[in-house]
């Protein structure tokens, strides 16, 4: 239902109209740890005087997300009973609904005079719109620009003001003492941006790691202490959309010095910090100068891809997340945006990638774009037939049955092999030499036996799959690579 500029008026006893008016948040000391996957545990202790006995206590301001099955209580000498998450909320048009059945007042003002009249009306209905019955006629409630406000005589019991958990507690003994209820709530996420300058010059790069909080929902958490868990616990609905390592990086083994929660690294913020509702804000973790980085030029091609035209090759930000030479940390997923400075000194984009959650001691890879300047035209030369006589023919086993004497069998099968002959002419526009890092990948199958009898340089075997040559190329200049392989297909 559309309320647009209809003024609301609540005749209230003084008591509602000051909680009305808007009061403290009656949350308490509040810790939440957020996790990645929009879902945080919140872990919120107040001091409440309870009764002996079973009493129902209320506790306003819990998240508009709440996942109610996941409250749990702790407080000295008390029991829970019975637990309602009320999330009616007052509005609008929550109380024009509530009140469809009874009879409301309409101040009507005339914009020619002033005059204010007072018409009782019976709300028949609140769906589209709002249907009353004024007198002997039946009206609909215009939204049309008019002066006009709904007066409610009082607020419908079964409306909050703000999301509410009710809780009945069964006390031994009365008194004031500390009551926490944690519980899951979606609408809090977190996620890691890193910027990173990159000096060509002095193969360094500078990096700022950040985190962006946010909170989605209406409520608002002041004062927590808040810790970031970088990664994804398991839930019924899978694990989606993790982001993975770029190629060519690769996992480290050092063990960051941070405090764990199981196989999950934790980043607790520096200082309790207040989340807004409907907020994003961001807090730096990582300050980082002067770490060792080099670019790289790398192209990787299919097997027996040829082109046509020559191809852009990746350019690739190399550097390390050791303690020794690198971040010395270990990263929570995100974005990394690579900046260098131009001519006059100032930083210009050049290119972002994603990284997974990346260990302490990795080695990082990032293609950040792709080179103007150079090129690699991969080219299938030739594909020939190999006879089984370069290969394997035959095979001697030798058998021995019920103890007898050992016999040796000799079989004889011929398989084809095939010779792909490639080139790569990778060509240079840049006014100092380069060296691009040719891969062929493809190579592997289920045999495990492909074979590289000719190279015209060295090459070097990333893995069954991979094989990966550093190609110099001049200043202004191309060079030409040659390699042979022999595989079952």
């Amino acid at each position: 239902m559309r309320m647009g500029i209809l003024g609301v008026l609540l005749v209230l006893p003084s008591a509602a109209l000051a909680q009305e008016a808007g009061e403290r948040s009656a949350q308490g000391d509040v810790a939440i740890t957020i996790y990645n996957g929009d879902i945080a545990l919140v872990q919120d202790t107040r001091q409440l005087s309870l009764p002996a006995g079973v009493s129902r206590q209320d506790f306003p301001d819990v998240s508009t997300q709440i996942r109610p099955q996941t409250v749990r209580l702790s407080a000295a000498g008390t029991t829970i009973v019975e637990q309602n998450y009320d999330y009616d909320l007052l509005s609008p048009a929550a109380l024009m609904e509530k009140a469809v059945g009874q009879t409301i007042t309409l101040l009507r003002t005339n914009p020619a005079t002033g005059a204010e009249t007072r018409e009782q009306a019976k709300v028949l209905a609140s769906n589209d719109g709002v249907v009353l019955q004024i007198g002997n006629r039946i009206e609909i409630l215009r939204d049309d620009g008019l002066p006009v406000r709904v007066v409610f005589s009082s607020l419908p019991p079964n409306l909050r003001a703000r999301p509410t958990l009710s809780v009945t507690l069964d006390t031994q003994t009365a008194g004031t003492r500390p009551v926490t209820i944690s519980y899951l709530t979606g609408g809090l996420g977190w996620n890691a941006d890193y910027v990173a300058l990159f000096d060509e010059a002095k193969s360094s790069i500078d990096v700022q790691g950040w985190v962006t909080l946010r909170n989605s929902g209406a409520t608002r958490f002041a004062n927590a202490e808040t810790v970031l868990v970088a990664g994804v616990p398991g839930n019924s609905n899978g694990n989606r959309g993790r982001p993975s390592f770029a190629p060519g990086s690769r996992a480290g083994t050092e063990t960051a010095a941070r405090a764990r929660l199981g196989d999950f690294y934790l980043y607790p913020l520096a200082a309790r910090t207040t989340i807004a509702a409907n907020q994003q804000k961001q807090v730096s973790f990582l300050s980082v100068g002067g770490v060792p980085a080099r670019k790289a030029y790398e192209y990787t091609n299919g097997w027996l891809g040829s082109q046509d035209d020559p191809q852009s090759v990746a350019t690739v930000l190399n550097f390390s997340s050791s303690s020794s030479g690198g971040l010395g940390d270990a990263l929570p997923a995100g974005t990394v945006r690579v900046y260098i400075r131009d001519a006059k000194g100032q930083p210009q984009f050049i290119g972002e990638n994603a990284i997974g959650h990346t260990p302490m001691g990795s080695t990082l890879a990032l293609k950040t774009g792709e080179a103007f300047d150079v090129k690699v035209k991969p080219t299938v030369e030739k594909r020939e037939k190999i006879l089984s006589d370069e290969w394997e023919r035959s095979g001697k086993y030798r058998i021995t049955r019920d103890g007898g004497t050992p016999r040796v069998i000799e079989i004889e099968r011929s398989v084809t092999y095939y010779r792909t002959t490639m080139s790569y002419r990778v060509s240079n526009a840049r006014p100092e030499a380069v060296t691009v890092d040719v891969t062929q990948a493809g190579l592997d199958s289920y045999w495990h036996d492909t074979r590289v009898p000719v190279e015209s340089l060295p090459g070097e075997q990333r893995s069954l799959d991979e094989r990966v040559w550093h190609v110099p190329v001049p200043a202004n200049g191309e060079t030409v690579l040659t390699v042979s392989f022999d595989t079952r297909y």
